[in-house]
């Protein structure tokens, strides 16, 4: 439960139909498994202890109390396994009986909460046996014990409080405003749900999209145990599809047909996060629902969902592809509204032959397009001084000519020497000064030009400078309207690779050449003809950074724990060491170089990180990096 992962299961035994006893041995079997694996709480099917299919005979008293045996087999049990179970049983209160799923943990029935929503329709008929949970919650006899009854229960880990879940069953979660709901604005992190639904065409599909999207919405982790093998098959089959989601994304599932323990980690520390910074998410009648709690023992859960080394890029090539389009198409609009609002006659962005120029021209050229202008409003400028290189300035005309914009060159050597002597400093020496002389030079030529033709001038910066604050600060930092300010730069070399694939020949070679040219701002002298320096020498390899931003900004994680999710998404690629060194750098510099993202020009917010000011994210320039740094400084003893 380190780092506020709980490891869970949904499970579907083979069971024998109103075979309580035999149940009971099958239930137990998967608890073992699923305790041995460090599983904290495992989800049984609907009325799994009888089977859903046993018609009249859930009016039988033999069936009852076999079933209520069986559950006291499994109580017992919990005793020495350290998991939280819900198993389906059919529980008769006051003269009535209830479709219910019995808690268990720490040798006792926690509590038993019946369904709600009875289907009676098509094939489905439980209103024939069961009556729908009361309004209110009261007390039930089971098992020898007298236990909480009723939809409002709420099980919550003592080790962990984050870790509460609440329990809502079958057709609960097909109705307009499922139980979940509100067991979710009460405080329930997961929801399990102990289902029987049987196997017709289409029907798994939509079943995954239902508890993927259920749990989006109410920003949980969901397990879903599907009934399956030994079911009748008389009027209908079931296939035992169980699921395991947080917030919108399928951890894990089973195939269809098979009696499986499907296994993940659900990250209540993440889910909370999300829920306090979604300030639309409100607690509600909290009041009304009844906590329990149960213990657990403190444990470092082995993780086996996957961790995916670039966050911000899709894995599915059809997936990526759409999502290449739909940033551009974000980008190109973003800039066009800003042509319009401002008249403009031209738009002016320096080209360097690198990534980032390359994807902002790529959206001008889009964004004329898009107001029917000619694409000879849109003014390349390359500028080059003391590092720039052949193949990174002949990449530049190469890619202007395909793309048919103006092209000009304005060589800042001769301006760079004279404010050189100006000030005072010796073009031998290549530190600081040397470096954001040129840049500044460049920003300079681009907005006077700009004035010269009524133009606005694009800026190429992209969100993973930002958060390292590699920019030239009124240098390359400013712009009139930035494009790129919010697309890391994992996905930048994506959209690049994405038009390229899609062009005509020659364009695509030059844009697959800038791809393949190391990233540099080549602001010191060549070596050789060759670039001589390489940003990712220098600030460190920018999936790292885009992975270390993904978590710090979107999730809120400390060092420890983004370090130990790095640990597993680059363990083919990066030692522990490389990762530590350059999380250090990556939150020095998150911290120190706030005050330049605090002045940031517009831009278009594309995904759910950004560095805005004015949108995602506010940060004092000032704040201390003390607690973060003392994180890391516990990694490295």
């Amino acid at each position: 439960m380190k780092d506020g992962f709980v490891k869970v299961a949904a499970c579907t035994p083979k069971l024998k139909l109103a075979d309580c006893a035999a149940n009971a041995q099958a239930h137990l079997a998967m608890m073992q498994e699923a305790a041995d694996q460090g599983v904290k709480l495992v989800c049984f099917p609907e009325l799994s202890l009888t089977g859903y299919t046993c018609g009249d005979l859930f009016f039988a008293r033999p069936l009852l109390t076999a079933a209520q045996d069986a559950l006291a087999l499994l109580v017992v049990a919990t005793e020495k396994l350290d998991i939280a179970a819900v198993v389906g049983i059919p529980v008769s209160v006051e003269g009535k009986l209830y479709n219910a799923a019995a808690v268990l943990a720490n040798g006792q029935v926690l509590g038993i909460v019946p369904k709600t929503f009875l289907p009676n329709y098509g094939e489905f008929y439980d209103r024939r046996q069961f009556t729908p949970a009361p309004a209110e919650n009261k007390t039930a006899w089971v098992a020898g014990h007298t236990v909480p009854f009723g939809s409002r229960l709420l099980f919550c880990c003592r080790q962990l409080p984050e870790f509460c879940f609440g329990v809502e069953i079958c057709e609960d979660l097909w109705v307009p405003q499922p139980p979940s709901g509100n067991l979710a604005q009460a405080g329930a992190t997961i929801i399990a749900n102990p289902s029987a639904s049987d196997e017709t065409i289409g029907k798994a599909a939509y079943r995954r999209q239902l508890v993927a999207l259920q749990s989006a919405k109410l920003l949980c982790g969901y397990l879903y145990a599907d009934a399956g093998s030994g079911e009748s098959s008389s009027d209908m089959v079931f296939a035992g599809h169980d699921l395991v989601a947080e917030n919108g994304v399928i951890l894990a599932q089973s195939e269809l047909f098979t009696n499986s323990l499907v296994i993940s980690e659900i990250d209540v520390d993440r889910l909370c996060h999300e829920r306090r910074r979604q300030t639309t998410f409100l607690p509600d009648n909290q009041a009304e629902y009844q906590k329990i709690w149960f213990d657990t023992a403190w444990c470092e859960t082995i993780l086996t969902r996957a961790v995916q080394p670039r966050p911000f890029v899709p894995q599915d090539k059809s997936a990526r592809a759409d999502r290449c389009e739909e940033i551009l198409a974000i980008q190109a609009h973003g800039l066009a509204r800003r042509m319009e609002h401002t008249h403009c006659a031209s738009l002016v962005i320096g080209i360097s032959g690198g990534l980032d120029s390359c994807l902002a021209l790529l959206v001008a050229v889009r964004a004329a397009d898009l107001l029917g202008r000619p694409r000879t409003d849109v003014i390349a400028v390359t500028m080059p001084c003391f590092g720039t290189t052949h193949r990174t300035k002949s990449n530049a005309e190469i890619l202007c000519k395909c793309l048919q914009v103006t092209f000009n060159e304005v060589n800042i050597t001769d301006s760079v020497r004279a404010h050189f002597k100006d000030i005072g400093h010796s073009e031998a020496e290549h530190d600081v000064v040397y470096e954001n002389g040129q840049a500044r030079e460049r920003t300079q030529v681009l907005m006077d030009i700009a004035n010269q033709m009524n133009g606005l001038v694009v800026g190429t910066g992209d969100l993973s400078e930002l958060a390292l604050g590699w920019a030239t600060y009124n240098g390359d930092h400013m712009s009139m309207y930035g494009v790129n300010a919010s697309i890391p730069k994992t996905l930048v070399r994506h959209i690049v690779a994405h038009v390229a694939q899609r062009s005509e020949p020659a364009l695509a070679s030059v844009l697959q050449d800038i791809l393949d040219t190391p990233v540099s701002p080549e602001l010191l002298p060549a070596q050789d003809g060759d670039i001589a320096q390489r940003t990712e020498d220098i600030v460190g390899p920018y999936d790292l950074h885009d992975f270390f931003l993904y978590y710090l900004v979107r999730f809120g994680f400390g060092p420890k724990k983004i370090y130990r999710l790095a640990q597993l998404a680059f363990e083919e690629q990066f030692d522990d060491a490389v990762i530590l060194k350059w999380l250090r750098i990556f939150c020095r510099r998150f911290f120190n170089q706030q005050f330049k993202r605090n002045c940031l020009p517009d831009g278009p917010k594309v995904g759910s990180v950004t560095l805005s000011p004015r949108g995602d994210w506010r940060m004092p320039s000032d704040a201390f990096s003390t607690a973060w740094m003392a994180e890391l400084d516990e990694l490295e003893e």
